[in-house]
């Protein structure tokens, strides 16, 4: 039993980490993207109809992360180019997203979904509790580990990463060394948004093979809580996205299991989850104040 739950945990945990590394990503570089619901939940729509219409759930993770990535691109050209603000354009393109997303996928609602089906290795998936637990796993998960070692390589181990970090820490100092501030940026707020599909794809391929309106229902703001949570740090997301799933699979079970709990108190557990972590990490503005980017939000434009 307890291998089941632990399985539901890392399928739950999952999109989380994924947003909240492509949003980590994007924030290093100091743009703060508030969109990454919007992106999300474009992700999961262009996902679940590419799958439905070709029957290839991979077809449907690349629509997803195509969709995300879309999004993202209109998120740059209005906060990069256009230089709006940043968490106005965020909000609104997460409405836009819900919005969009509902028209799209009107005609989806209660089809069959194409599941995204484990890739089983061979002998290692046979060792128990271990075997079935890391080594038969659907593709986003395997995915989400890479971009977790990809993430914190780049960031801290190349060269690249560390003109990003430069970026988001004081961009008017890397644009006078010749860092194209505006360049980076966009490919930060691209692969953010990739990310964000990506994470709407696991919901309609893997969590919950069909298309639901809403079906993001909130993940996308507790990615970004998780990069604060997290102090801007990759590995640590990785532990935020596993306790807030594990908050998420667990008032699942306790109103299956009939706790004497109103079911609307338990379906919000995640979310008071993520405003008690914030409210905890804010006491330490030590903390905070060191690993936040000092840029992040901050507009910039290069003949200024």
């Amino acid at each position: 039993m307890f291998e089941a739950i632990l399985l539901t945990v890392m399928t739950a945990a999952t999109p989380l980490v994924i947003a909240a590394m492509g949003e980590l990503v994007a924030e290093r570089s100091g743009v703060l993207n508030l969109g990454v619901e919007g992106m999300m939940i474009m992700g999961a729509v262009c996902a679940f109809a590419t799958a439905h219409m070709t029957g290839s759930p991979y077809l449907g993770v690349l629509a997803g992360i195509g969709g995300g990535a879309l999004f993202s691109l209109l998120f740059g050209f209005l906060t990069l180019t256009l230089v709006t603000n940043q968490v106005a354009t965020g909000l609104a393109l997460t409405i836009l997203g819900l919005g969009v997303s509902g028209q799209l996928g009107e005609s989806f609602v209660g089809l069959a979904g194409t599941k995204l089906q484990p890739i089983t290795i061979p002998v290692l998936s046979d060792i128990p509790f271990i075997g079935r637990v890391l080594f038969a796993q659907d593709l986003i998960f395997y995915l989400s580990i890479a971009l977790i070692i990809g993430v914190n390589w780049f960031l801290f181990k190349s060269r690249t990463g560390l003109k990003m970090r430069a970026i988001g820490d004081n961009h008017g100092s890397a644009h006078a060394l010749g860092i194209n501030v505006v360049r980076t940026r966009y490919l930060a707020v691209l692969f953010g948004g990739a990310c964000a599909g990506l994470a709407g794809a696991q919901l309609s391929l893997v969590y919950t093979p069909q298309w639901v309106e809403n079906m993001s229902a909130g993940r996308g703001w507790i990615a970004l809580a998780l990069v604060v949570f997290a102090s801007w740090r990759p590995w640590r997301i990785l532990a935020g996205g596993y306790l807030f799933g594990a908050v998420t699979i667990g008032q699942l079970h306790a109103q299956a299991f009939g706790v004497g709990i109103p079911s609307q108190f338990l379906s919000a557990l995640p979310y008071a989850a993520t405003i008690v972590v914030l409210v905890i990490i804010s006491h330490n503005r030590r903390t905070t104040l060191i690993n936040t980017p000092a840029s992040l939000g901050k507009p910039f434009v290069p003949d200024r």
